[in-house]
Parts: C-alpha cells; structure tokens; sequence
C-alpha cells in the first residue's frame, strides 16, 4: 500500500486498496461532498454524507452532532459498529477529516481516509458511478469521547498553564485579523502558532505530505 512512510499509516488507504476492497461486506465508502458533485460521479457504492451534517441548523456554525443524531446519520449510510469506512472528497481531505473525527469522537476508531481523495481515485483509472447507492441495514452505538475535542475553557486553561502547543490551522486573513470570515472577533489565540491547514498535502496530488 502506498501509505507507507507517514507517522500514522494505519489512518490511510491508497486507490489501489479501495478499488480492491470496494465491494467487502464490512467496508462502507463515504464520499464527503455536496449532493452536485457526488452526481457528477463517485466511487462506486459510495453513499453520501448529509449535506452540513457538521452545521448546526440554527446558527450555521460548527458543531458535534448530539448522539441520537449521529447514530441514525450512521445507521442511515450503513455504517454499524463492525464497519470499516472509508472516507474521500474532492476537497484536499478536509471534510473527510471533519467525518473521521466525528467518527472518532463517538468511539467509531475504524475509518480511514483516502489519500489524495477523489483525484487519486481518477488518477488511478477507478470506475465512476453516477447513481445513489443502497445502504446496509446495521446498528451503530455512539461512545462518546471527549477526549477529542476541547471546549473553550480547555483552550483557556491551555493558554494560563503554558504546558500545551496550540495550533492555529485557518486562514492567513483569519490568523492576521484582516479577514473575520464572519466570526465576531478576528485575529487569534496568544500563544498559537500558525500552519494553515492545506499545507500539509502537495497541491499536486492531494496527498498528505
């Protein structure tokens, strides 16, 4: 497998692999896109993840879904308690890292992300399909783990004790406080240091580097 050489290889899986492994009983490819692109073509047999699942309705902000709600979402693609899932976009990895962290967080640890995303899928000559996918019937029990993520009050407390590397992953704009993007204060954490998030894969490939 062509994943070989990172810090976690075991949180990545090639085109070759997926392609192999596409159609195992107990793997569930999630493409992570918007409903336009996942019919312009997918995976074959990737089902797709509701549209701002990661939003709150109400305030169109970021959240963690409550656990009912996560676990009829799951149950909803097929993804039970035994499920590999696999999970891809067209976006450099960003919203099938947001879904393998909610993943994580609700004590699902079996998913992995598809290295370079759709465009290592193309590049690779897989098929494409066009049409929506039939999902398993499975059940899928949430175990939450705060563990993985921190509340405002951690972030505090991180900042008074000074024990703790905060990493600051969004825009140039959002870090310098010349571009709020909507938020209510611009600008960032004392203390942070900056690395915006897509640096981290070559923009080549879409491949973590």
């Amino acid at each position: 497998m062509a994943t070989e050489g990172y810090a976690r290889p075991e949180l990545l899986v090639d085109a070759a692999w997926v392609d192999a492994h596409k159609g195992d009983v107990d793997v569930v490819i999630v493409d992570c896109e918007v409903d336009a692109a996942y019919a312009r073509g997918h995976i074959p047999g990737a089902v797709l993840v509701p549209d701002n699942y990661e939003k709150d309705p109400d305030s169109g902000r970021l959240f963690l879904m409550q656990p009912g709600q996560f676990k009829a979402m799951c149950e909803g693609l097929g993804i039970g308690d035994d499920t590999l899932v696999i999970a891809y976009d067209h976006s450099r990895s960003l919203t099938a890292a947001r879904l393998w962290w909610s993943l994580n967080t609700y004590g699902h640890t079996n998913v992995k992300i598809l290295n370079g995303g759709w465009r290592a899928w193309v590049a690779n000559g897989g098929k494409v399909d066009f049409g929506p996918a039939a999902p398993k019937s499975v059940t899928f029990t949430p175990k939450r783990d705060d563990s993985k993520l921190a509340t405002a009050d951690d972030l505090k407390q991180a900042c008074e004790v000074g024990d703790s590397v905060i990493w600051d992953v969004r825009s140039d704009g959002e870090w310098d406080g010349s571009n709020s993007r909507g938020n209510k204060r611009a600008g960032h954490v004392p203390g942070a240091v900056h690395l915006e998030w897509f640096n981290l894969l070559d923009s080549a490939t879409n491949e973590f580097k």
